[in-house]
């Protein structure tokens, strides 16, 4: 990995280690893409203001998450699937994220389990809920979540409808996917991910099998996960999982300044700024263009976090500088892992520190508590 400087180079190696299937699904977006493309036009018109003769030899990047330490403010985002990157790939980020000292969050639809995860870490991780029509296997999955001692519960408020991703209807990525010659020959082609998904623990929604009537079909499991998205979820659910979840509430997918005021009313400790990675609504706002605004309403009242379009140290600094009090990474750290597992992930993150701890020193600042807008350039 020496030759690899920057997040690109990791998304280059991760398109050609992994079937386009999969990549395809952890890159793309929906429709258009206008939202996905608009995450990171936006961060790149954002200029910084470079400053001369400060001295800045004393940089500290580290800061607190939800009132804990981290040493740095960035957070590996809930992806789905993330185990078919890379064979128990939920495993090796969560690792990855502990070994530098940020928090991970592990999807609901994860290949791993809950349980598979914590016995295999030695802290507590975050774990990411989507609100299914089902509410008794919701609560099951909160009680799980606090039985393995998750740290904080991010709901995922932004889903009642799917947004169509085109690339995943053409690649077939269905429950049970849609195989065809084509997609053989792709897989037969990287036999390297073919080993590392087969000895991984498994290759199904790990969260969910064995928990639909008893059965592990991955049939019957395509079928009822299809059915599972509540287009009735409202504010009254998140009252009740409050009811349940004693710890640490996150709200995740807030783009509005009204919802975020709604959100302060929850309880919730933090919400982030986000949409959806540019997987649902397009056409929406990029969530840097947005986050001054949220973070201005409600930032005195909860923690304003920040989700969309972070591939570098940079980014990072834009949305500090903008309010935000600390950011997920989600394409970032699946590119690292589908390129080289555990450490691709830690190699993302390492760029991520890297760049950033330079963009502080260019800018004049020292610590995170001092960006601000001061930081750009006018």
């Amino acid at each position: 990995m020496k030759h690899i400087t920057c997040i690109e180079d990791l998304r280059q190696v991760h398109m050609r280690k992994v079937p386009k299937a999969f990549f395809d699904y952890a890159d793309r977006g929906s429709y258009t893409e206008a939202t996905l493309r608009a995450n990171r036009d936006d961060l790149q018109a954002i200029k910084f203001r470079q400053r001369v003769l400060v001295d800045v030899s004393k940089r500290d990047l580290s800061t607190r998450i939800l009132g804990e330490p981290a040493a740095l403010p960035l957070i590996l985002a809930p992806v789905g699937l993330t185990g078919m990157q890379f064979g128990d790939g939920e495993i090796h980020a969560c690792r990855a994220a502990q070994e530098a000292g940020i928090p991970y969050t592990l999807s609901t639809m994860s290949i791993c389990s809950i349980e598979d995860v914590a016995a295999n870490v030695t802290k507590p991780f975050w774990f990411q809920l989507y609100v299914m029509k089902d509410r008794g296997f919701i609560k099951a999955l909160i009680e799980r979540a606090i039985a393995a001692k998750c740290s904080a519960l991010v709901l995922t408020v932004d889903l009642q409808v799917i947004g169509q991703r085109h690339a995943d209807i053409k690649n077939g990525m269905t429950v049970p996917p849609e195989w065809t010659l084509s997609k053989f020959l792709d897989f037969a082609t990287k036999p390297a991910w073919v080993a590392g998904v087969l000895r991984g623990k498994r290759r199904t929604f790990g969260n969910l099998v064995g928990h639909l009537k008893g059965t592990d079909d991955i049939t019957a499991l395509g079928t009822w996960i299809g059915t599972q998205f509540d287009t009735t979820l409202s504010w009254k659910d998140v009252e009740w999982i409050r009811s349940i979840w004693p710890g640490k509430l996150i709200l995740k997918g807030i783009l509005d300044v009204e919802d975020a005021e709604e959100a302060v009313k929850t309880g919730a400790q933090a919400l982030v700024v986000s949409n959806h990675g540019g997987r649902q609504l397009d056409g929406a706002p990029s969530s840097i263009e947005v986050l001054p605004e949220i973070a201005d309403a409600v930032g005195s009242q909860m923690e304003v976090m920040f989700d969309g379009g972070i591939r570098s140290g940079q980014d990072l600094m834009r949305a500090l500088a903008l309010g935000a009090k600390s950011a997920m990474i989600g394409r970032a750290y699946i590119h690292g892992l589908g390129a080289f597992g555990g450490p691709g992930v830690t190699k993302a993150i390492d760029l991520i520190r890297a760049e950033l701890s330079t963009t502080m020193g260019l800018c004049g600042v020292n610590t995170i508590a001092e960006i601000d807008d001061h930081v750009l350039a006018v």
